[in-house]
């Protein structure tokens, strides 16, 4: 593997016009569609072979006629998104005819490594392509019929539109712990998959690494203020797509609000969710105790437990959650501002499904996976979390010695309304 020759290739891509990007995405788009029944053969083969993996992994795995659909859309709401490249972020005019401006540019190489999804890589794709960057996969074992059919439908699309090297998949572990390796050609990874996957990338590389290892998200029940919507916003952030890592896998109920808890797990149970709870709630309804709260099911399953209070119900998601995603049911204004402001995750929802954590439905055409980092990038990560900046100065022949000890005082440093140009 030549990671050389893509760091090249990286460059050039960042020069391309945001016009002959977004072309090659909308040759992207066409291709997917007028290959759909090949793309489902290949994902046929993937499934055939793969009939003893988890439900969970199974359900990733599966290219359904919505989920290319939702490919299609993703591309389409890209390619309607501004240009992040050569933005003018900040402009500054030291002293005259002497300007600084702050700059949007790709971040260079990004190496993404997924598990299962085949419909990921389409959209990690799409967001590089936009936002300039070259882009290194690796999915996983399970979908590399379907990876590798798609990749060929990808490369031969965006053909003469983009260098050689914009889009290379890894097929091999051996490949993989050689990427990491290349720090001086890879400039930031990015891990979609299991906690232990996340570790030991984190564990074997030089390269940052952006992402998350697990989604354990919550709903905190503050208030029954409305029961059938409480409901039915549970049974969502459960069940509309239970091995998604913005599911919902733990439910906590404010002892006020105790008197909810059997309607609701009649709900659950209704919904082919599997409930387990605390040992009050498990002594009581005679269902299995929870026995670790950090637990992410990836499947109808939920653990239960009740809270003396909001301040309870915050530090049990702080201790136990993983940064993604949680949700406060609740119609009293002090409870939303307190969880809000002191839950310590990526996106906070105030009455509504956990699931709109995504990069789609927030707006971002799609999402090159969710971090729960604190720097960079956190939730999810769109093209804004795929640029960085450089700082460019214009000047006429200034010296620092014309600005040192007592002249010092000639800088102007006031803001300017003016887009960076030469």
């Amino acid at each position: 593997m030549n990671f050389e020759n893509i760091k090249k290739d990286s460059v050039v891509l960042a020069s391309l016009g945001g016009d002959r990007r977004n072309e090659a995405l909308k040759r992207i788009s066409l291709i997917i569609q007028e290959k759909r029944e090949n793309i489902k053969k290949a994902n046929e083969t993937d499934l055939n072979e793969n009939r003893n993996i988890p439900v969970a992994l199974y359900n990733r795995l599966k290219l359904s006629d919505s989920k290319i659909d939702e490919m299609i859309s993703g591309i389409s709401g890209l390619i309607e998104l501004d240009d992040p490249l050569n933005k003018t972020l900040l402009a500054t005019e030291l002293d005259d005819g002497l300007e600084l401006y702050k700059v949007s540019v790709p971040i260079g190489v990004i190496g993404v490594i997924f598990e299962a999804r085949p419909d990921a890589l389409v959209q990690i794709v799409s967001l590089c392509i936009k936002s300039g960057n070259c882009v290194i996969l690796k999915g996983g074992s399970e979908a590399a019929n379907s990876n590798r059919y798609l990749t060929e439908l990808i490369k031969e699309a965006t053909a003469g539109l983009v260098p050689e090297h914009c889009i290379t998949l890894l097929e091999t572990r051996e490949n993989v712990k050689e990427m990491l390796s290349f720090d001086q050609y890879i400039d930031l990874i990015i891990p979609r998959g299991s906690n232990d996957l996340v570790k030991y990338i984190q564990s074997n590389t030089k390269i940052p690494v952006l992402g998350h290892a697990d989604g354990v998200c919550h709903a905190y029940v503050d208030q029954v203020f409305d029961e059938s919507l409480i409901k039915k916003i549970i049974i969502d952030s459960k069940t509309q797509y239970p091995s998604a890592c913005n599911s919902i896998e733990t439910i906590l109920v404010k002892r006020s609000e105790a008197a909810f808890i059997g309607e609701l797990m009649e709900s659950l149970k209704a919904a082919g969710v599997r409930v387990n709870g605390c040992s009050e709630i498990a002594k009581k309804f005679c269902i299995p105790e929870v026995s670790e709260w950090h637990h992410e099911y990836g499947d109808l399953e939920v653990s239960l437990k009740i809270v003396d209070s909001i301040d309870e119900g915050i530090d049990h998601i702080n201790k136990y959650g993983s940064g993604h995603t949680e949700v406060i049911l609740t119609d009293n204004n002090e409870s939303k501002i307190k969880f809000t402001s002191l839950v310590d995750t990526s996106s906070v929802m105030v009455n509504c499904s956990t699931r709109f954590a995504d990069g789609f439905r927030y707006g971002f055409g799609a999402e090159v996976g969710i971090s729960t980092n604190k720097i960079h990038a956190r939730g999810p990560v769109g093209l804004d979390g795929l640029v960085i900046y450089k700082y460019i100065i214009l000047g006429r022949g200034q010296i620092v010695a014309e600005y040192s000890g007592e002249k010092s005082d000639r800088f102007k440093h006031a803001r300017i309304d003016k887009k960076f140009s030469i």
